[in-house]
């Protein structure tokens, strides 16, 4: 026996919601999306030309294809066409990915996007699913949409620049010295900018029209032999300064580009090269990527931003001010790793900002080694007389105080310390051991007292039982957030080019996580309430039987068409609806 199926029968239309399970990722995209403002949308209004879709309609979509690891807009058109969630999220709607594409790379769904995050927030906060008393930052290295061997290298345009500005300015004073050109007013001695060697150009050109209008003018072979002679200098200098204001134009062009980075990729200029984990080359080279770091509580993403620099010292002060400014209000404690641990961190989050900063410092695990506390050469561990501001090294010699330095990094911070300088290093036993100073030269401890104070701050909160717990919630709250955009979802690789656009992607696959995420807890609370509830049958339920019933009734062969077989059939088919 068989149940029912033919290729020919008439099927009323169903909505399609009807087929979604009752915690399908769907609805969750679909209330997230509904509780954006109406003004969120207003830029996308147009008064003329053909009708566009619905901007919630498209940002549901796309969430919806990312949530399915579908980043492609080829593969979310073919979703609306295969999938029941998306057609209902579409409701009917079959856009392009012309379209689909045009829509994510919009500078405009920035905003939206943004807002996409805020909502979803208060909807974690409205289900206590987040205690908002820390959040946790970390970053990872994903890799742009460039050619693996497109980079530029800073050094190497700075070296063909500076030979570059030696030529020129070698070949013009060859030209002034064989009197070709006159000399011209000159910004900088040493160098020709680009408009100076136009301007030597110029001079060129008409130089060499009068040699021209020489040689026409000219009857006598051997004059006009010579003067064609004459002529070559001044037109392979012309041909030489040409290919110089090119150069100089381009590597003008690279340094602007480079900004503070040391590379950049000819394919995508914002992708900056990176050495990354996941190294397809197994030689240890870079690839272009960017640096994306996330802010996180209770695994779900709450803020994001992408930077083209490697490392995460210099993003945390930035990305701090995008979250106040965009996102929402910085909770008490700001949670990080070690490579965020810096004297300018630690003084903007505290003094700055009035939070407390549980971040370690590079040397924080090595400081809680027994062979560090053993470590008799150490400055930390040599005793300190304060009254006489000298440090005793392991030779029982004193290390006084000599005088103060500054020093100021490539991004203007500077940094205090005090030097001391031992009083007598030399005929040391111990000098080997203690010091690299050339011979003569007494060994010099440099003290930074502000960062001395912000470490020992650190390891007091660290400490303490309460503050201590929530450190340690780090790695189990933002590292998996990783993994799950990586290898649950896929998304190894942006599809687009430009920071705008890496920025909008990546936040469609980061509110991917978090729906995906939702989704499953709710799916948890929904199994557990349907174990302590009886199933009620929808309206639509028993509307749906009452009408297979009527079907299957006027299907009854004519054979059995008495009033006891109907009867007979009327009571199963009414048993099996009342207890279905």
């Amino acid at each position: 026996m068989f149940k029912h199926y033919t290729m020919n029968q008439v099927v009323l239309p169903l909505d399609l919601e009807i087929k979604l399970k009752e915690n399908d990722i769907a609805f969750a995209i679909h209330d997230l999306v509904e509780s954006i403002p109406e003004e969120a949308f207003e830029d996308f209004v147009r008064q003329t030309g053909r009708p566009a879709y619905h901007p919630r309609m498209m940002l549901k979509i796309i969430l919806c294809g990312y949530t399915q690891s579908a980043f492609s807009g080829r593969k979310i058109e073919a979703l609306l066409q295969d999938s029941i969630r998306m057609m209902w999220l579409a409701q009917g709607h079959e856009p392009s990915y012309r379209t689909i594409n045009r829509f994510r790379s919009n500078p405009l769904i920035e905003n939206i996007l943004r807002e996409c995050f805020v909502q979803f927030r208060n909807q974690l906060v409205e289900k206590e699913l987040i205690e908002e008393e820390a959040i946790f930052i970390d970053g990872t290295k994903i890799e742009a949409n460039a050619n693996k061997f497109t980079f530029v290298w800073r050094k190497s345009v700075e070296k063909y620049s500076d030979k570059l500005i030696e030529k020129s300015h070698q070949l013009y004073d060859e030209l002034l010295e064989k009197e070709i050109i006159p000399a011209i007013e000159r910004e900088k001695a040493e160098e020709l900018s680009v408009k100076e060697m136009e301007e030597v150009v110029e001079k060129l050109d008409e130089k060499i029209e009068e040699y021209n209008k020489a040689i026409e003018a000219s009857e006598v072979g051997s004059e006009r032999k010579k003067l064609r002679s004459e002529r070559k200098l001044p037109k392979q200098s012309r041909k030489q300064l040409m290919n110089f204001i090119t150069r100089k134009q381009k590597y003008q062009n690279d340094m602007e580009i480079f900004g503070n980075r040391n590379s950049y990729s000819k394919t995508d200029p914002d992708a900056t090269f990176i050495r990354m984990k996941d190294d397809y080359m197994k030689n240890g080279q870079l690839k272009a990527g960017y640096n994306v770091q996330i802010a996180t509580e209770g695994q779900y993403v709450l803020a994001y931003d992408v930077f083209p620099n490697p490392t995460d010292t210099r993003t945390l002060i930035p990305f701090l001010d995008l979250i106040e400014e965009n996102f929402f209000e910085l909770p008490e404690h700001i949670v990080a790793d070690a490579g965020y641990g810096s004297e300018q961190n630690y003084e903007d989050v505290i003094e700055n900002r009035n939070r407390t900063p549980l971040i370690t410092y590079n040397q924080y695990r090595k400081e809680k080694k027994k062979k560090h506390k053993n470590n008799a050469f150490h400055v930390d561990n040599w005793d300190y007389k304060e009254d006489e501001d000298t440090f005793l090294c392991p030779n029982g010699r004193k290390v006084r105080f000599s005088h103060h330095s500054k020093r100021t990094d490539r991004y203007g911070f500077t940094r205090e310390f005090k030097v001391y300088e031992c009083e007598d290093c030399s005929g040391c036993p111990l000098r080997d051991l203690c010091t690299k100073a050339k011979e003569g030269n007494n060994r010099t401890v440099y003290m930074n007292e502000k960062w001395e104070a912000q470490k020992e701050y650190v390891r007091t909160k660290l400490s303490d039982e309460k503050t201590g717990e929530i450190y340690g919630k780090r790695k189990i709250d933002v590292e998996p957030v990783f993994g799950f955009l990586k290898a649950n979802l896929g998304f190894t690789r942006f599809s687009v080019r430009g920071k705008q656009k890496v920025k909008n992607e990546l936040a469609f696959a980061l509110m991917a996580v978090n729906l995906r995420k939702n989704a499953v807890m709710d799916g948890k609370i929904v199994a557990e309430d349907e174990k302590n509830t009886k199933k009620v049958p929808s309206k639509f339920f028993i509307a749906w039987n009452l009408f297979n019933l009527l079907f299957l009734a006027s299907c009854v062969p004519a054979s059995s068409n008495t009033s006891d077989s109907k009867e007979s059939f009327y009571k199963q088919e009414m048993y099996y609806l009342h207890h279905s």
